[in-house]
């Protein structure tokens, strides 16, 4: 299992991720979470929309209520310009910090 603050640290570039093709409403980025990270995230709804609503005041993402093909009013979550934006320097960040990981530990087991 993944420590909580690691988790933590990566909620932005991971909801940036998913909203980055399509939009999508909480439990639905939910399942996405734990389908494309095996089950090694564990994730919640009181974790979840604290991160959304902070990324929405931040001008990252954008909600909006629609009806959904079940007949429920769902909030759905969307990427704003200025999300593209932020995913590509999150993705450019994140990136960075796993080649620094790799290169310290190939040198840490001497397979440098």
């Amino acid at each position: 299992m993944i420590s909580k603050n690691l988790v933590a640290a990566s909620t932005k570039p991971i909801i940036l991720a998913l909203l980055y093709r399509e939009e999508s409403y909480g439990y639905q980025i939910l399942q996405r979470i734990r389908r494309v990270a095996g089950g090694r995230l564990a994730w919640s709804s009181p974790m979840l929309y604290p991160v959304l609503h902070r990324l929405e005041k931040e001008g990252f993402i954008r909600s909006k209520w629609r009806l959904s093909e079940e007949g429920r009013m769902r909030k759905y979550y969307a990427l704003t310009e200025r999300g593209r934006k932020e995913f590509a320097a999150e993705r450019e960040q994140w990136l960075s910090v796993h080649e620094a990981l790799t290169s310290l530990w190939a040198a840490a087991e001497g397979t440098d």
